[in-house]
């Protein structure tokens, strides 16, 4: 089970500096290729190419400095595992509903389902 936990705690990370960055593309090569993403309020965006764009939107509007609060992984099995947090950042904050991590052939994990809402 640490193997899991080490690849999403890693993954979590980059994906999290990467928006701080300013990095649209590197959010979205956290994600699997046909990744299902809901954002709340703002639609359902499938693939990695819907995902970045997505990000990039957010990025230009002025969006950063992501931070999770509390962040929970409850393991699935040795190969997934779901994270559920409340997030904040600059100008807004909100609850991560369900990020589904799955293991990859290469050992790193990647987001398959992510499902947040924005609150304010």
């Amino acid at each position: 089970m640490t193997a899991i936990l080490d690849a999403i705690n890693l993954a979590s990370s980059k994906w999290k500096s990467a928006f701080n960055a300013g990095d649209a593309a590197g959010c979205a090569a956290q994600y699997e290729e046909n990744a299902v993403m809901h954002a709340r309020p703002f639609g359902t965006f499938t693939g990695t190419a819907e995902i970045q764009e997505f990000w990039q939107n957010l990025i230009n509007d002025g969006y950063s400095d992501v931070e999770y609060v509390d962040p929970q992984i409850e393991v699935i099995d040795e190969t997934s595992a779901l994270l559920t947090s409340g997030w904040k950042m600059n100008k807004a904050s909100g609850v991560i509903h369900k990020e589904l991590w799955v293991l990859q052939d290469d050992g790193t994990a990647k987001l398959r389902e992510d499902d947040f809402e924005a609150e304010d």
